[in-house]
């Protein structure tokens, strides 16, 4: 599992790079590792986060269950991406969606109260820490203007060039919920888009 949190520690020093070992040593010392199972739940909806979880392998979904029962996507968490609700984790509020694995995951911990401490003790890390938050809110402003902004087939285009490996491995219907798309009108658009490619 070392090569876990290897990768997490090599994340840190991507992202930041003036990161020294001392730095690195630290945040090492309160991490630790998940194993789960494809359908395992890792963080429930309603429940507070003690931990940001970082994906070293595997596949999550994030969703929640909306009025009719129904699992909403929201989105997919693979490799090297952070699982959490990120806004209820900062503010220890309940996470409103549940994460759950697709496929079978090796997640690193990373605890609330490791996080805080390494803030107060090392002003880099609160500077990672800000870098994070700001890829979090930048993909979150992605969603949100992609359903403000973009039809349906241009949502789906996007996601087969942004994630052309995840379209083998989460379901019709999982896809379908995160794109805001009803099933029947994904099967047209990806028909359209076969016979398109098929004319040039």
């Amino acid at each position: 599992m070392t090569e876990a949190i290897q990768a997490y520690l090599h994340s840190v020093k991507a992202l930041c790079p003036e990161v020294t070992a001392n730095e690195l040593n630290y945040i090492e010392s309160g991490l630790t590792i998940s194993k789960l199972k494809a359908k395992q739940i890792y963080i429930d909806a309603n429940s507070v986060q003690r931990h940001i979880g970082f994906v070293y392998s595997g596949l999550l979904r994030g969703f929640y269950i909306d009025n009719n029962g129904n699992q909403i996507s929201v989105k997919f968490i693979r490799e090297n991406e952070f699982a959490t609700h990120f806004s209820a984790f900062i503010t220890q509020n309940p996470s409103k969606y549940y994460f759950q694995c697709i496929e079978p995951s090796i997640i690193v911990n990373i605890p609330y109260e490791h996080i805080q401490g390494g803030y107060e003790k090392f002003p880099i890390l609160e500077r990672y820490g800000r870098l994070v938050a700001e890829e979090v809110l930048k993909i979150l402003q992605k969603r949100i203007e992609s359903f403000l902004f973009e039809t349906a087939e241009e949502r789906y285009l996007k996601f087969l060039k942004e994630y052309p490996d995840l379209i083998d491995r989460v379901s019709l219907s999982n896809l379908c919920t995160s794109l805001g798309i009803e099933r029947q009108s994904l099967t047209r658009i990806r028909k359209r888009i076969a016979e398109s490619g098929s004319q040039h």
